[in-house]
């Protein structure tokens, strides 16, 4: 399908922007933060917003009512960037969507904390999720669905269901889309090299599954799972082919390729009706599991 008009409007915008490769780390995080508000829709109002910390020191803003189905929800961003204020606008759409109390989580982010740093605040959040709701889903996009999809097989028999929207979960970089879409397009292969390099720390293996849980031996048991990729996306072979092994390991699974999107269009829900349609979706499927 051709790029899809309000994205290509969206990536003409984008090309007044000075290219990602040349952003300090502070331009990257601030940019981010400027685009969710430019481009991600009006603030919808939730019955509840309220942040806080964990026990150990994790940030988390908690959508709706304190009772019920849990979403606990990773932001996306190389593992660089992004945050409760780049998410808050999708967060509120979904809290909205799934009918489900959702808890966005601020881990921590590269290069000052490095792997594990972020997968060990997911697991805290999902930890205390799981003690205060015994029905607890996990979700994120990009970086955040590698963090949810180690997370959901870490707690396979406690986690409900997870949703992976179009997951970062190769640090090879070594599949077709990466060649297809080494620039243009939205973030490409080599903005996805600059997050890896900062968040895999010397001595680990690209290929360690903690790390990139596409390379995952053991897949029996694993929640359902709904795999959303992006058609015009370097991650899209790595999302796709993901769930096609947790098929063939015998779970239950949905695997839906957004036609004319590409990488981070979850949060442009202002500009594209791809994106609110992309989380009516998302929304829908939890709320089937409530």
């Amino acid at each position: 399908m051709p790029l899809d008009p309000e994205i290509a409007a969206y990536l003409e915008l984008q090309k007044t922007q000075p290219p990602r490769a040349g952003m300090t780390l502070a331009q990257t995080r601030g940019r981010m933060v400027e685009s969710a508000r430019q481009y991600g829709g009006e603030e919808l109002e939730v019955a509840r917003v309220e942040d806080f910390a964990l026990s150990n020191g994790v940030a988390v803003r908690d959508y709706g009512a304190v009772v019920g189905p849990m979403l606990v929800y990773f932001h996306g961003g190389r593992f660089i960037s992004g945050g409760l204020e780049s998410h808050d606008r999708l967060c509120r759409r979904l809290c909205l969507a799934a009918r489900r109390r959702v808890v966005a989580v601020d881990y921590r982010l590269a290069p000052e904390h490095r792997s594990p740093a972020a997968l060990d605040d997911a697991l805290a959040a999902v930890d205390w999720a799981l003690k205060e709701s015994g029905r607890v889903a996990v979700a994120g996009d990009s970086a955040g669905a590698n963090l949810a999809a180690v997370v959901a097989a870490a707690r396979r028999t406690e986690i409900e269901c997870q949703v992976l929207i179009y997951p970062m979960i190769d640090a090879t970089r070594s599949l077709a889309s990466h060649v297809e879409f080494g620039d243009g397009w939205g973030p490409s292969s080599l903005d996805m090299k600059r997050g890896w390099d900062e968040y895999v720390p010397p001595g680990v293996e690209p290929c360690d599954p903690r790390v990139s849980p596409l390379f995952a031996n053991d897949l029996e048991g694993i929640p359902p799972a709904l795999v959303l990729s992006a058609e015009y996306d370097c991650l899209r072979d790595e999302g796709e082919l993901y769930a096609h092994r947790l098929g063939q390991a015998g779970n239950r699974v949905e695997l839906k390729r957004c036609l004319g999107t590409i990488h981070g269009f979850i949060t442009l829900s202002g500009v594209s009706h791809l994106a609110r349609e992309a989380i009516e979706y998302v929304g829908a499927y939890l709320d089937m599991r409530r």
